[in-house]
């Protein structure tokens, strides 16, 4: 069976494309917005801010926390989120990497 094509990529440039695509969503940027509006733990409240269903803002968040910068805990029937800091600052150095070395990288074309 074939490898993915995926893992014929560097590994550093699969994890920012992964970064890149889960941040490519309108609705995932509302709820990280949110999240660091609040400055603490929302629970329940988020389908109220962002104008999505309940399943829908639910995939969003499971994107959110499969890339790690959202965590959460299940308090009764409701499930309490916050921005994980510290791994928000690692996917921005590493985007910020990526952007540098473009940028530095940068010549005359067309």
């Amino acid at each position: 069976m074939a490898a993915p094509k995926k893992e014929k990529f560097d590994k550093k440039l699969t994890e920012t494309a992964d970064v890149a695509k889960v941040l490519s969503h309108p609705a995932r940027l509302e709820i990280l917005n949110a999240l660091a509006e609040k400055n603490m733990c929302i629970c329940g409240e988020i389908v109220e801010i962002v104008p999505l269903s309940q399943s829908t803002v639910s995939q969003h968040i499971k994107e959110l926390k499969e890339i790690g910068l959202v965590k959460g805990t299940i308090d009764g029937v409701k499930s309490c989120y916050c921005i994980d800091w510290k791994t928000l600052e690692e996917k921005i150095k590493l985007l910020t990497e990526f952007i540098t070395k473009l940028k530095n990288q940068k010549t005359k074309c067309c």
